[in-house]
C-alpha cells in the first residue's frame, strides 16, 4: 500500500487484519506508524517496496501524484517485477491512470484504475463502492483484495473507466451535498427544527446517503472530514474539465464548485464537505 493517509491507512489495516502480508510506504513516514506496530513492514519509497510484493495499490491525493509515485525517481517502475498487478484507488483524470498504465504495462506489470466511493467510513468498514477500469482477468486476480476492501465491485469497462465512472459519482455527491445544505439553511431560516425536519424526509423520498450522514454533521456543526473540502474540490476540477473536453454540459455541478470555493476562501478547504452548508448560511445572514 503507497499511501496510507485518511483513506489508506484503514484500507491496509483491513488487508492485514484479513491476513495479508502488507508492506506500507508513506511521503510522510509518521503515517505509517500506526500500520507498523499492526504488523505491517516499511518501506523507504515506492522503488523498494515495489521489489518485494505480487500487488501494489496506490491511495494518493491526485494525478502528479500518482504519477510521481511511479514514473518519479525511486518510483514503483525503477523496480517493478514482471508480472506485478498496480491498483490505482486514487481519485485522478482518466488520461493519467491510461498513460500510467502504459507504463507500467510496458515494463511487464499489469494496471488497474479502481477509484472508490463511501469515505472514510467505508474504508474503515470495509464496505467501499469500487469502480474498475482494465482487463476482465486482472479484475479476477484482484476481486479477493477488492472483497476485503468493499461492499461491491463493478468492472466499469477498458482502462480510464473506472476513473471516468468516479466522476460520474462525484456529480452526483456534489449535488446531494448542494441539496443538503440549501435544505438545512432554508428550515433554519423559516423556523423548523433542523433534527425534526431530516427525521421527516429521511424515510421518504429525498432520503439519501447525504441526507444521513451529512444531513446530521451539519446539525451537530461536526465539520471533521470525512472527505475533504480540497480533495472534492479537485475532483470536481477533474470532472469539469473532462465534460469540457466533451462538450458535455453540467452547470450544477460548476455550482456547487464555485459555492465549496467560498469555503477554501474561508479557509474550510480541510474541513469536510459538509461545511458547505457554512456557505450558505453566511449567504442567508445565519
Amino acid at each position: 500500500m503507497i499511501g496510507v493517509g485518511i483513506m489508506g491507512e484503514p484500507m491496509a489495516r483491513n488487508l492485514l487484519r484479513a491476513g495479508y502480508r502488507v508492506c506500507v510506504s508513506s511521503r510522510t513516514p509518521g503515517k505509517a506508524a500506526r500500520l507498523l506496530g499492526e504488523g505491517a513492514v516499511g518501506k523507504d519509497s515506492p522503488a523498494t517496496l515495489a521489489r518485494e510484493v505480487d500487488v501494489i495499490i496506490t491511495m494518493v491525493s491526485d494525478s502528479p501524484d500518482v504519477e510521481a509515485v511511479y514514473l518519479g525517481p525511486a518510483g514503483v517502475c525503477e523496480s517493478l517485477r514482471k508480472g506485478t498487478l498496480c491498483i490505482d484507488m486514487s481519485t485522478i483524470a482518466p488520461e493519467t491512470a491510461r498513460a500510467v498504465a502504459a507504463e507500467v504495462e510496458k515494463r511487464g506489470g499489469r494496471f488497474l484504475d479502481a477509484p472508490v466511493s463511501g469515505g472514510k467510513t467505508g474504508a474503515e468498514a470495509g464496505k467501499l463502492c469500487i469502480m474498475v477500469g482494465g482487463r476482465a482477468e486482472d479484475v479476477a486476480r484482484a476481486q479477493p483484495i477488492f472483497d476485503v476492501l468493499g461492499k461491491l465491485t463493478v468492472h466499469c469497462g477498458p482502462l480510464g473507466h473506472g476513473q471516468l465512472t468516479k466522476l460520474c459519482n462525484q456529480i452526483l455527491c456534489a449535488l446531494n451535498l448542494l441539496a443538503v445544505s440549501e435544505a438545512m439553511v432554508f428550515a433554519r431560516r423559516v423556523g423548523l427544527d433542523p433534527n425534526v425536519m431530516l427525521k421527516a424526509v429521511s424515510a421518504g423520498a429525498a432520503g439519501s446517503w447525504a441526507l444521513e450522514n451529512l444531513g446530521s454533521r451539519m446539525i451537530a456543526r461536526d465539520f471533521a472530514p470525512m472527505f475533504m473540502i480540497d480533495l472534492q474540490q479537485k475532483d470536481l476540477r477533474i470532472a469539469l474539465a473532462t465534460a469540457r473536453e466533451n462538450a458535455v454540459p453540467i452547470p450544477g455541478t460548476a455550482l456547487a464548485s464555485q459555492l465549496l470555493a467560498a469555503n477554501q476562501a474561508a479557509g474550510e478547504g480541510r474541513e469536510g464537505t459538509q461545511a458547505l452548508v457554512k456557505t450558505l448560511e453566511r449567504l442567508a445572514g445565519l
